[in-house]
């Protein structure tokens, strides 16, 4: 096949999808799959007009993926803006498709994003921000997820850890992130939990349910975030903090830590003090250790200097934080918490501002930017 007409030809299938109203990402996403598609076929059936050939598989594929991710929408309408207490009766699909998608001939990291692109619908970028990747390395791991599951069938669903993984992903960018998928993932997991009697599947659920009670309080009217120290707890879901430290306990009891399990007693001990001052900064530290010793994850690590900062000074939290990258995404803005935590107001604010410039959302840009002004006024008084 020759794969150089391929690529000549992509960008012209791209602008008749363009004209006919999809929009350029969603063209471009269908005419990867219809590349894929003509890998597999055209060896043994070339067409006569390849570029006409591409067009009507790309539109076929834009149509499906539109009426997939209107699915999507409807039961995120269906679901509301709040989960509903307990197991939920609605049982569709949805969970058989990630668990399809994590396919056993792919590898759990490859599957994830497969999963996220095709059934979650978060776009390449949102992924590629959620694994602390470039957008391009995302794109080409989503391309090759593809081609690995172009040839077999979907016929054997792969393990419930990846699919965990998909969920816990797509509930972070509901919950911080530019699509409201938060519901929805919970909505998912309490589907699983009442299937599987699996001890981290209770931890997740207990994460989602404990961090989604907070969500009334982390912005203000205007949309600006709210941080957790400022937070009104008054505002807080108790029933869902309920729900999600009986969830947390039962999974405790099983004595079989995970990292959804420790990042769920994390959360515990935040929604268990009345007030941030309140807050057991002491035992978070020793969640965070073993979440370390499980996972040797950066962003817990990173999470793990501010919980010593607030445990034992702004100094202790420096030199945790010292054994890091700086180049980890929201390093600049732990540093400046903890120089200001430390004393050190001209440090904090140089990186406040750093950490704006290269904030991944507006609102947390501005929050950094307002953080920024504030110490510099300070120092000009």
């Amino acid at each position: 096949m020759d794969e150089v007409l391929l690529r000549t030809l992509t960008p012209a299938v791209i602008g008749v999808l363009v004209r006919r109203g999809a929009s350029f990402a969603a063209a471009e996403d269908a005419v990867q799959d219809s590349l894929l598609e003509a890998l597999r076929v055209w060896p043994d059936a070339p067409p006569r007009d390849p570029k006409g050939w591409l067009v009507a598989v790309a539109w076929r594929k834009f149509l499906d993926a539109a009426r997939a991710e209107n699915s999507r929408r409807r039961r995120e309408v269906r679901t509301g803006t709040e989960p509903v207490p307990g197991p939920g009766a609605e049982v569709d699909d949805t969970l058989w498709l990630y668990f399809l998608c994590a396919h056993p001939s792919l590898t759990p990291a490859s599957a994830v994003a497969l999963t996220l692109r095709a059934v979650a619908g978060l776009t390449t970028r949102q992924i590629a921000q959620a694994y602390l990747v470039p957008e391009a390395t995302m794109a080409q791991r989503i391309s090759r997820a593809k081609r690995t599951v172009a040839g077999v069938r979907l016929d054997r669903p792969g393990d419930v850890a990846t699919v965990l993984r998909v969920l816990y992903l797509v509930f972070n960018e509901g919950y911080s992130g530019d699509v409201d998928l938060a519901a929805e993932a919970i909505r998912l997991a309490r589907e699983l939990a009442a299937r599987v009697e699996h001890e981290e599947v209770a931890g997740l659920l207990a994460l989602m349910l404990l961090h989604h009670a907070r969500r009334p309080a982390r912005t203000r009217p205007d949309g600006s975030l709210v941080p957790l120290a400022e937070q009104d707890r008054s505002l807080w879901d108790t029933r869902m903090i309920a729900e999600g430290v009986d969830v947390l306990q039962k999974a405790l009891a099983r004595d079989r830590l995970g990292e959804f399990q420790a990042q769920a007693a994390v959360a515990a001990l935040h929604a268990d003090a009345r007030t941030a001052a309140e807050t057991d900064w002491v035992q978070i530290v020793e969640w965070y250790d073993e979440l370390v010793r499980l996972t040797g994850s950066p962003v817990a690590r990173l999470n793990r200097a501010v919980a010593v900062g607030e445990a034992d000074g702004g100094r202790a939290g420096l030199a945790a934080l010292a054994e890091l990258d700086p180049s980890l995404p929201r390093y600049a803005a732990v540093a400046a918490h903890l120089h200001e935590r430390d004393g050190d107001a001209a440090t904090a604010a140089r990186l406040y501002a750093e950490a704006a410039r290269s904030a991944p959302n507006l609102p947390e840009r501005e929050h950094l930017t307002r953080q920024a002004a504030r110490l510099n006024a300070s120092l000009r008084r």
